[in-house]
């Protein structure tokens, strides 16, 4: 693995329930514990901000703004990693919308959210993707495109120039235009984009599937067969892009009619699913145990970390909220063995800190306390 990239400050301005905050942090592991509602999960929530989207709860930048604030809110983190130190700021002033976030790195205006992908790259595991293989296949789809983005930093931007072109598309139709000029330049953006994030998806599972072969017939995490459905990914894998865009294009054309009836296009990249099966049993995983699910979750999620790292050249941080009290002893240990091989930073949460007790030594632990955070007392 590369030399580990480490948040080694983070300092937060009315976020959430936090007026005023800023803590060093060490390189490795880190444990947050606390009460629940304590402000944990916020705390990650507030360092997957230093990545494009909206951070692991998705949530509307007046929700993530401190209640009796301005209205706003700052992040502010310093980076050490192999190129030196680093310092990132995000935000929003009082009044700003949804388009409003800022990113500063180094003390000037980023173009972009996705600027901040040259300096860091963020995975994380929430209780919420528990249900990611019985839930939605939008949820699937979702979690795909973070993982693609965390070795592909351009495709945020193809899958939103992708849904403006689309949601043009399904105004059109619900409009009831004939106006077969407007139609044919939204259709070739779609073609366009929604062939390169096919290709960038199939990429990322054949790279994803090839790590994950790596893993132990017989470990903790077990190995899942991975696949996508969707037709522009299929045909990717087989044709040249120029050819499958020609096709996509043709289709969206020749299906006017019938997505004017629904009301919406039926058929892109925005329909295609992501497909898990747990290998040593065969099975698909929405048909396996709650446990087996999370245990495979869990080994695709470090299988990704690994390959973000081989591919990116720096670690990503990883973000494990509540992720101890779902696993069993062995499995937590096997845990915290493969992070310390991947020599990343990890960011963990619980409620107990004794679920971490044979961290200890080896991690940094932190008690969280209603917008307050300090040193563990028997860590």
């Amino acid at each position: 693995m590369p030399a580990q990239t480490h948040i080694s400050k983070l300092t937060l301005t009315n976020f959430r329930n936090y007026a005023a905050l800023a803590i060093d942090l060490a390189p490795g592991a880190v444990v947050f514990s606390g009460d629940n509602g304590a402000g944990k999960t916020n705390l990650l929530e507030a360092i997957s901000l230093l990545t494009p989207g909206r951070g692991l709860r998705r949530a509307p930048y007046a929700d993530v703004a401190r209640e009796g604030g301005d209205g706003g809110f700052a992040l502010h983190a310093r980076l050490d990693g192999p190129d030196g130190q680093v310092e990132i700021g995000t935000g929003i002033s009082a009044g700003e919308g949804e388009g409003g976030r800022r990113v500063r790195i180094n003390g000037a205006t980023a173009r972009s959210a996705e600027d901040m992908l040259e300096w860091l790259r963020v995975v994380w595991l929430t209780p919420a993707m528990d249900a990611l293989f019985t839930g939605p296949a939008a949820d699937r789809r979702r979690f795909l495109d973070r993982l693609v983005l965390a070795i592909d930093p351009g495709h945020g931007q193809r899958a939103l120039d992708y849904e403006k072109a689309m949601r043009g598309r399904n105004r059109l139709l619900t409009d009831g235009s004939r106006d077969d000029r407007w139609f044919e330049a939204i259709e070739t953006q779609m073609a366009e984009t929604g062939v390169a994030i096919a290709a960038a998806r199939a990429e990322l599972v054949r790279l994803l599937a090839a790590m994950i072969d790596r893993l132990p017939d017989t470990g903790p995490f077990p190995q899942a067969d991975i696949s996508l459905s969707g037709d522009l990914e299929a045909e990717v894998s087989s044709a040249p892009a120029v050819d499958v865009e020609e096709r996509f294009r043709r289709a969206l054309a020749g299906g006017r009619d019938r997505d004017r009836a629904a009301g919406r296009t039926l058929e892109g990249p925005h329909r295609s699913d992501l497909l898990v099966r747990h290998r040593p049993k065969a099975m698909p995983a929405e048909l396996c145990s709650t446990g087996e699910q999370k245990a495979l979750l869990v080994g695709i999620v470090l299988s990704h970390a690994r390959l973000t790292g081989e591919m990116s050249g720096m670690t990503p941080i990883l973000l494990l909220d509540e992720i101890a009290a779902h696993l069993d002893g062995g499995r937590r240990a096997a845990l915290f063995s493969i992070l310390e091989e991947l020599n990343c930073q990890a960011f963990m949460t619980g409620t107990d800190a004794a679920l971490f007790s044979s961290l200890k030594g080896r991690a940094q632990f932190l008690t969280v306390d209603h917008g307050t955070v300090g040193p563990t007392e028997d860590a």
